[in-house]
């Protein structure tokens, strides 16, 4: 645009400045008188969820609603005659201001979807005890909101760029260039595409989930986080273990909470000979019954090894989760641990030395 233009034209350039100015105000007025009515109106409702969507589409519509009617009084204008550089000035503008309503259509969408992820994951609590269904479910939608709102974002980019001409007339080149850029895109990205495939294999078929338990690596601790590409693991020392996707499809590891959270927990208890199985029994079963921690499924003492001193005696306990099996497996020992040396000192792991006979006398 030239100075000239400018100069000539100052008037129009007034007055469309001001009209484009008076609309933003006037839409930014509606829209905070409009969604003040709507959330006096969702409080006194008794769904929490019409608040919740309210307050999802307040951001985005004190975007769109200025730049929508910013965008209907640019339109709107008419330059006179020779004013040629306004005219450019004018199709700018429009075009940035279309470019800005489909940004917010894409925010407005994906803030939409988390609204309806939100309503979802609401009936699905992972707080309780028997909660296998509910980390299910927070796994394969956390999974696929992630890939759904990339997808949102990619094709809200997609239409930006197909409102410039130079790009819109680059179809033909680009279509025939697709092939070559797909397969080196595809070699570059290889692992990252892997890791996304992967993801979306665990969220159909949900080998791991949140807030599982599980040994990875040769480390214990919890699912904490499920992202596109990696799990982040909490182990039982507050270390964090990053697994990629493809280390979960490809290599085994252990799921102590599969299909339920109930799990056996085992206790070794090593001894002399001597000791007294039966006692020990019935020591453990009247300690484990009451016991809080245990859920009275399963509760079992036996002699599973006999080694060269001592005897391994494995006590089996159930447990609600494993957690709680970690710690009734601690109590275990530790109550039988004093149980033996109040009771039965003599059962506690020894060293025999048996001398010859006269060695005695000999040493004398």
């Amino acid at each position: 645009m030239r100075w000239s233009d400018l100069v000539e034209g100052w008037p129009q350039v007034v007055i469309a400045s001001v009209s484009v100015a008076l609309a933003v105000m006037i839409a930014l007025a509606v829209h905070h008188v409009l969604f003040a009515v709507l959330r006096r109106v969702a409080r006194r409702t008794t769904n929490e969820l019409d608040e919740s969507l309210v307050t999802a589409l307040g951001r985005p519509m004190q975007w769109l609603l200025p730049i929508v009617a910013a965008l209907g009084v640019l339109r709107a204008q008419h330059f006179s005659d020779g004013l040629r550089g306004l005219e450019n000035v004018q199709v700018g503008l429009v075009h940035t201001a279309v470019l800005g309503v489909i940004a917010t259509l894409t925010w407005t969408l994906t803030r939409l979807v988390r609204f309806g992820v939100g309503v979802m994951l609401r009936r699905y609590d992972v707080s309780v005890s028997d909660n296998l269904q509910a980390r299910r479910v927070h796994t394969q939608i956390g999974v696929i909101t992630r890939i759904v709102n990339a997808v949102i974002w990619i094709i809200g980019v997609s239409i930006g760029l197909m409102t410039f001409e130079s790009i819109r007339h680059l179809g033909t080149s680009i279509l025939a260039s697709a092939g070559l850029a797909g397969l080196i895109v595809g070699l570059a990205a290889q692992r990252t595409i892997g890791n996304f495939l992967a993801g979306l294999q665990i969220a159909l078929t949900q080998p791991i989930c949140l807030d599982d338990v599980v040994v990875i690596e040769g480390e214990w601790g919890r699912v904490e986080e499920i992202t596109s590409t990696y799990v982040v693991v909490k182990i039982w020392d507050d270390r964090r273990l990053i697994v990629p996707f493809s280390t979960i499809i490809e290599r085994p590891f252990t799921n102590w909470t599969r299909r339920n959270s109930q799990i056996l927990g085992t206790a070794f208890i090593y001894v002399d000979y001597t000791v007294p199985v039966e006692a020990v029994r019935q020591e453990l079963l009247a300690f484990v019954a009451q016991h809080e921690k245990w859920d009275r499924r399963v509760c079992g003492l036996q002699v599973t090894d006999l080694r060269e001193r001592t005897v391994e005696l494995r006590a089996l306990v159930s447990a609600a989760d494993a957690g709680k099996a970690f710690d009734l497996r601690c109590a275990v020992r530790e109550h039988m641990i004093g149980f033996l040396s109040r009771q039965f000192p003599g059962s506690l792991p020894r060293v025999r030395i048996d001398a010859p006979e006269g060695a005695s006398s000999e040493a004398g």
